[in-house]
């Protein structure tokens, strides 16, 4: 298994979002790094879902990959702007997304500052690369975190 971390701006879809919802798919994805980890995740995978764009930024809940790596659709949708890529393709697209669930609510949101000071968590992705909207975490980050979050292991 391997563990993830997927940002989302609250206002545009939160985690209570993707707990209503049930499930989403985690489309939209433009930077390749990011489209590579998302080919990556496998089924059984957990996600630690970011709010970004918020105050405060935190991790706040838990997910998990429920369908593996598949065409990203608003890549060949020309009514979205933000997404169409006219370069992709249904036969060999350039694009991807996953889809996943809801697992759980953290007790306790873990903030971007909160992270920032844990010296344990000073080579994690969201510290080091912190633009980047899906990135790998370490399963020592992974335990952490959730320790910091009050989550019983």
């Amino acid at each position: 298994m391997a563990y993830w971390l997927y940002k989302s701006e609250p206002s545009v879809y939160a985690f209570d979002d993707l707990v209503r919802d049930g499930r989403t798919e985690w489309e939209g994805v433009r930077n390749f790094l990011a489209r590579n980890y998302l080919k990556a995740a496998k089924e059984g995978d957990l996600v630690l879902f970011y709010h970004s764009n918020a105050k405060p930024q935190a991790i706040v809940g838990i997910a998990k990959v429920v369908r593996e790596a598949y065409a990203d659709t608003s890549a060949f949708d020309t009514s979205d702007k933000k997404h169409f890529d006219p370069k992709s393709n249904p036969e060999s697209p350039t694009w991807f997304m996953v889809d996943i669930a809801p697992v759980q609510p953290l007790p306790q949101p873990v903030t971007l500052e909160m992270v920032k000071a844990n010296q344990a968590l000073g080579q994690m992705t969201l510290v080091k690369s912190s633009r980047l909207s899906v990135q790998p975490v370490t399963e020592q980050e992974w335990a952490i975190v959730l320790e910091m979050a009050g989550v019983k292991a």
